[in-house]
């Protein structure tokens, strides 16, 4: 299920903003804690009677059902562990209920927390890393997760939470709309300028109104860490956060301005439609026929297979590079699972860890896959044979790992992703003729070093 904007932004300034002034309390101060580099990981011997765990997720309708069918069959394998999934809304309304616990010391043993959240789950102090669970068990890692995957979750060369739902960028297009052009759908756009250039041949006007725009994608932040990415530079400072803690933000030049002018080009000449930063009112453009090219989510491939049964051929191609010349790759989206120490016992944790490895076994992913869409974390999984899927699983597997595709770590990433997509709205156009409210140099630049204060509080209050 794609996830709208509103749920992976709405609040999150105000949710950053009030997690880095809890971190004190929460063992970020470098006192002493129950969790982090501390904590330890029980052996099997810690379940000796009947236990029972809550499992904060952020999963709803059929996702919802797909991780209650993953305890059930947890349930089968494992009789003396009880999960409990509790639903806690959106991925930014589970870090703010995450942050009330903590303070109430009342964490569950295990959470789903999304991506941007790493760095603030690490900060914290709260968890057993789960390099610690993989190091005891012999769990072979490099067998049983995606190293593209992993490599978002590892700081400090250790892996702190195992990836659970993840999801890759993509191009998607309406490839009947892209043959009637008399271009070729097995042939697509590489680049921004290449996929401009089919913008124009698939916009069709009648009567001076347009009835397709050739090209569209929600104003959203996570578009500006693809394309960072792609470019193979680095989101934020000190390799992206993982040689120590960021300082500033990079998306005020390289391909977040050049995101921005091309976008905003676009849609000024009437080759694109600027349908905000709504994710969903985008997705609907695509979904109805409105626009032939279109960046999304895998998470929305399911969603749109059924929009487009009976209406036109769906087909998806590898997320653009900036240019030609841009030698980086994709980072993956999604969420991980973090098992928490302060207050838990070695029955507890360990009944965590049972239930995180078995989630992560290749029956248990290829049943995840095939019920949500998301990408398997295991390679051992088998996916669907749906050739638009497997578009990003080679796409995955293709690239080689860096600092660049893990993902920038940086304590107040809700926010900066918040800001990149206000830099968006200033730099694109509302619609046809009409001019930007400022540049795209300018309204990336001036967003990218507005964030600076709010990085200087975190990293103080973290004292890293």
């Amino acid at each position: 299920m794609a996830l709208p904007r509103s749920r992976r932004t709405r609040g999150a300034l105000a949710a950053a903003a009030a997690l880095s002034l809890t971190l004190a309390g929460c063992g970020g101060d470098g006192g002493s804690s129950e969790g982090g580099e501390a904590a330890t990981a029980p052996g099997a011997d810690a379940i000796t009677e009947p236990v029972e765990i809550e499992f904060w997720h952020s999963m709803k309708e059929k996702n919802e059902l797909a991780i209650k069918a993953m305890v059930d069959d947890f349930k089968k394998a494992n009789p003396k562990i009880t999960v409990k999934p509790v639903f806690k809304g959106d991925y930014d309304q589970m870090v703010v209920a995450y942050k009330q616990a903590v303070q109430q010391e009342s964490t569950p043993p295990l959470v789903q927390i999304y991506d941007i959240g790493s760095r603030f789950m690490y900060d914290a102090q709260q968890v057993v890393p789960m390099y610690k669970f993989i190091e005891a068990d012999k769990f072979d890692q490099n067998a049983n997760i995606e190293p593209n995957i992993a490599s978002y979750y590892t700081i400090k060369g250790k892996l702190w939470s195992m990836p659970f739902n993840s999801s890759a960028p993509l191009l998607y297009m309406n490839a009947d709309a892209v043959k009637k052009a008399g271009l070729d759908p097995d042939k697509p756009p590489a680049t921004l300028d290449e996929i401009g250039e089919w913008a124009k041949k698939l916009t069709v006007k009648e009567g001076g109104t347009v009835k397709q725009y050739g090209f569209n994608a929600a104003l959203y932040g996570w578009f500006v860490e693809q394309l960072t990415a792609q470019d193979g530079a680095e989101y934020c400072d000190n390799g992206n956060g993982r040689n120590g803690l960021a300082t500033k933000v990079n998306f005020g030049t390289g391909a977040g301005p050049k995101f921005a002018q091309w976008l905003g080009t676009l849609v000024k000449e009437g080759y694109a439609t600027n349908t905000g930063r709504p994710t969903d009112q985008a997705q609907n453009a695509f979904k109805t026929g409105t626009v032939a090219l279109h960046l999304e989510s895998t998470s929305a491939l399911g969603g749109y297979t059924a929009a487009a049964e009976g209406k036109f051929e769906l087909k998806t191609a590898p997320f653009p590079k900036p240019s030609a010349s841009s030698s980086g790759g994709t980072i993956i989206g999604g969420a991980s699972l973090w098992i928490n120490a302060a207050g838990h016992s070695d029955a507890e944790k360990r009944a965590a860890w049972e239930f995180v490895k078995f989630s992560n076994t290749p029956e248990q992913q290829a049943k995840w896959h095939a019920a949500t869409g998301y990408v398997p974390v295991n390679p051992q999984a088998k996916s669907n044979d749906n050739p638009n899927f497997q578009v990003a699983v080679t796409q995955l597997r293709s690239q080689q790992p860096s600092a660049a595709t893990s993902g920038c770590l940086l304590g107040i990433m809700p926010e900066a992703r918040k800001a990149a997509e206000v830099g968006l709205e200033q730099a694109v156009p509302a619609g046809e003729g009409q001019e930007p409210k400022t540049s795209a140099e300018q309204a990336m630049q001036t967003a990218a070093t507005g964030l600076q204060s709010a990085i200087q509080k975190y990293n103080a209050n973290v004292g890293q």
